[in-house]
């Protein structure tokens, strides 16, 4: 059954709309929608997700987005939180190829962010969500008027030689092993990983929250990806490393870049927002990871940013209640 999951310290927002949208290639996808807390609509923000996340992950966020006027939309990419596998093992973290991100935003696209949602659609992706978002600014595909992005996947520091990590991943999946772990890998995810030594944040309690979270959703939580995954990453990491990559992207974009970040590679994300036509780039210095799992004084450097950033267009909503709805089930 599709459904939102609740913990005690993280409560499903009220007000929302579950449904499940089909891609074009047939697979389902877990989303959902919210109207803002306000009496005016700024317009909406679509949340991208991380590798590995899941929309539970993001209900503060949401929050917060709603109370400043945004409509919000979140849901799991294909492979992971409680959307479609394309695989039998729920836990590791598959897609055949990272074009297929691209299906998956044009299904939330066609089925939630056109037909329902007030405009303009901004993008707050994290991490791979950036990834993708950069990619689709430059192939023209992406379906939103501005990019924020968050300490996003352009070349990673966790792993100790990346080109040789790269050529391995590539030759194992050439070989036929695309749907296997990545060497090492397992089933456990991340979130659920002791606090001491976490690479994603800061924050005791929000971590601690977000391991609740993941345990809620179980397989939803994924562990380490497959190698069709990590060569896909690898790839997509060369593309955008182009030096004319960035000045191919028109959209307005800020970067919010985590100074502390033991996962991407900060520096090379400060290079690459340098060359952008219409770009700027924050960098939050003791951030680590994931920046809206931060500390108070962290995220609200981040919000200042985006405040800044992203003024949105204030119009009257007749449509906002004036106390919390129950969220509905559209499948």
């Amino acid at each position: 059954m599709l459904t939102l999951r609740s913990t005690p310290d993280n409560p499903v927002p009220p007000g929302g709309s579950l449904k499940s949208v089909r891609t074009d290639d047939g697979l389902e996808l877990r989303a959902a929608h919210w109207r803002p807390t306000t009496r005016t609509v700024k317009g909406t923000v679509c949340l991208l997700q991380g590798r590995a996340e899941f929309i539970e992950k993001y209900y503060e966020t949401i929050a917060e987005l709603r109370g400043r006027g945004f409509a919000v939309v979140a849901f799991d990419w294909r492979g992971q939180g409680e959307s479609q596998r394309q695989i039998d093992d729920a836990h590791r973290g598959h897609v055949a190829r990272f074009d297929d991100y691209r299906r998956d935003l044009k299904a939330i696209e066609d089925a939630i962010l056109r037909p329902a949602m007030p405009s303009p659609h901004v993008c707050l992706a994290h991490s791979m969500g950036g990834a993708v978002a950069f990619t689709g600014a430059v192939e023209g595909w992406l379906p939103f008027s501005r990019i924020v992005a968050l300490a996003p996947m352009l070349a990673i520091r966790m792993v100790r030689w990346p080109a040789g990590a790269s050529v391995l991943a590539r030759l194992l999946h050439a070989g036929g092993l695309g749907r296997r772990y990545i060497p090492f890998g397992s089933a456990i995810s991340i979130a659920t990983k002791p606090f001491a030594g976490n690479r994603l944040s800061g924050d005791p309690a929000r971590y601690a929250r977000n391991a609740a979270a993941a345990r809620a959703v179980g397989s939803g939580a994924v562990g380490d990806p497959s190698i069709a995954w990590l060569a896909g990453a690898f790839r997509t990491m060369d593309r955008l490393a182009n030096r004319r990559v960035p000045g191919a992207i028109a959209l307005p974009t800020l970067i919010v870049g985590a100074g502390a970040d033991p996962v991407c590679d900060t520096a090379a994300t400060e290079r690459f927002a340098q060359r952008l036509r219409a770009g700027h780039i924050v960098v939050l210095p003791d951030a680590r990871h994931e920046i809206l799992s931060e500390r108070d004084p962290i995220r609200e450097d981040f919000w200042a940013a985006f405040d800044a950033f992203v003024p949105g267009t204030a119009i009257a909503d007749s449509s906002v209640a004036d106390g919390p709805e129950r969220v509905s089930a559209d499948v």
